[in-house]
């Protein structure tokens, strides 16, 4: 077993979240699971998870953490510096799904899935990466999705659009912080459309005769599309797999974690388009003599 980290994961009140913080729990690691209103709806959740970690004996635990309230992140982060002396690894999991025709979703609920998505991880990040820089060590992994390379279908934009903007501030943070000492990982599940609430959480747009107007064309497409999407997805696949992949990776020494690595049962390509983005991206880098910034396992 790796030595013990000090780890906190956003979003982890369900999903690959909560699969991740036991997951890691159960290594040896002290986890804290960051959810919102951990006193009110989110209350039996964190009983549970408390139960969860009594029963296994691991150091896991809830903690308040509104992603989208800068306030509610410092005061997390610096609850668990002051309790453990430190974060090793931090988690970017929290994140929301939407499920309709693109046009129908207004600009402030596009506003708000962008918030979730991607600014949330830059909440954690100004309150985080200043205690690792000063510690030149640290751990940043992102839970990004194949949705932003891969076969992504209608009526899910807004999602793969704020996804893609995540993955993206994961590439150029990697970057910015290996002189740091700081390590990224960028995990990517595929459309895992059972053993989560992804799918069934999902918000639907608020102009429903915008929404009306395309289901008269696009209704039998869209209806199907969740049907269609849970075929290609072979039998037995497990959303464990991807809380496993994430501490996996998170045991990896320093330098021999992958940058980034897949688990998409329904082979969506995702990983075809990255082989041929990340040869770009070090054609570029070693053009611009940068090529020092690519993570010591980023390689072809």
């Amino acid at each position: 077993m790796s030595e013990s980290k000090i780890i906190l994961v956003t979003g982890a009140s369900s999903g690959f979240g909560a699969l991740a913080a036991r997951a890691l729990a159960a290594k040896g690691h002290a986890v804290y699971a960051g959810m919102r209103e951990t006193s009110g709806r989110n209350a039996a959740k964190v009983a549970e998870l408390e139960e969860w970690s009594a029963a296994a004996g691991t150091d896991l635990h809830g903690i308040e953490m509104d992603v989208q309230d800068q306030e509610s992140v410092d005061h997390a982060i610096a609850e668990i510096i002051s309790a453990r002396g430190a974060i090793d690894v931090v988690v970017h999991n929290a994140g929301h799904m939407v499920l309709g025709p693109t046009e129908a979703f207004t600009v402030e609920q596009v506003a708000e899935l962008y918030d979730i998505n991607v600014l949330s991880t830059q909440r954690v990040n100004r309150a985080l990466l200043p205690h690792m820089r000063r510690r030149r060590s640290g751990l940043v992994v992102w839970v990004a999705s194949s949705s932003t390379r891969g076969g992504h279908p209608p009526f899910l934009a807004p999602y793969f659009a704020a996804k893609a903007g995540m993955d993206a501030l994961a590439e150029s943070y990697a970057a910015e912080l290996i002189r740091f000492g700081i390590d990224t990982a960028i995990v990517v599940p595929g459309a895992y459309t059972s053993g989560t609430n992804h799918f069934a959480h999902a918000t639907t747009p608020d102009d429903k005769a915008c929404e009306a107007e395309y289901d008269e064309l696009y209704g039998q497409t869209r209806g199907d599309l969740g049907r269609q999407l849970a075929a290609i997805v072979p039998p037995g696949s497990d959303p464990q797999a991807v809380a496993d992949e994430i501490a996996r990776i998170i045991d990896l020494p320093f330098g021999e974690r992958p940058f980034r690595t897949h688990i998409d049962p329904s082979r969506d390509g995702s990983e075809v388009v990255t082989a041929v983005a990340n040869r770009i991206r070090h054609e570029f880098y070693h053009r611009v003599g940068i090529a020092d910034l690519l993570t010591h396992n980023d390689s072809l």
